[in-house]
């Protein structure tokens, strides 16, 4: 399990965009995350947004890749700004990757539930796919918080039949080595694990 033993800081920032010049053919691929999915620490092109974005600009003609996340944002934040999103990008494929931030400051699950789901009944109304990343938090939150977080999750997914990828770090989070300082991040060399973590959820969403 990921070693959580700082808050995550908030650092308000434009978002890391992650993207080429769309023509009126081109499908989009939208990120709405926190600083798991801003490269937090990192140079843009580091991160696994980037580095899924140039796998697409190679592997899939015709789609492209904006990344609309914020470091520090919660499901708040996302809930806030994701009518103004899909109408800016009006995106195929919707990514949404939040709720670390909620379960480190012990927000109300009810709550962070409740604004997951605005976000993807506002995804689905603008007729986008929905891939819903999901996060965990280490045992000592307790044990009833620390399975509903998990759950919101699961349940949402099965909710709104919404592809799920379960946890975001999975293929790093035993090896402290793949973190930074913080014992949050991931470090650079990471970040393509992330993007085939990622991938296999994707991909499907892009046929």
């Amino acid at each position: 399990m990921l070693l959580f033993t700082a808050a995550v800081p908030v650092f308000a920032q434009a978002p890391a965009k992650a993207s080429t010049s769309p023509s009126a053919a081109t499908r989009t691929v939208l990120v709405m995350g926190d600083s798991l999915s801003a490269a937090y620490g990192l140079s843009t092109a580091q991160g696994w947004v980037a580095l899924t974005a140039d796998r697409v600009n190679k592997t899939q003609p015709g789609w492209r890749v904006v990344n609309a996340s914020i470091s520090g944002e919660t499901t708040a934040g996302g809930a806030s700004r994701i009518a103004a999103e899909l109408q800016r990008h009006k995106p195929a494929v919707v990514v949404i990757e939040l709720g670390a931030n909620d379960g480190l400051r012990g927000l109300s699950l009810t709550q962070t539930r409740a604004n997951l789901d605005k976000m993807i009944r506002a995804a689905q109304q603008a007729k986008a796919k929905v891939l819903l990343i999901g996060m965990r938090i280490p045992p000592n939150y307790g044990p009833d918080y620390t399975r509903g977080f998990e759950a919101n999750y699961s349940d949402l997914a099965r909710q709104y039949k919404v592809a799920l990828l379960p946890f975001l770090l999975e293929p790093i989070a035993r090896d402290r080595a793949n973190f930074q300082d913080d014992n949050l991040h991931p470090i650079a060399s990471a970040q393509p694990k992330l993007r085939d973590h990622v991938w296999t959820a994707l991909a499907p969403l892009l046929k």
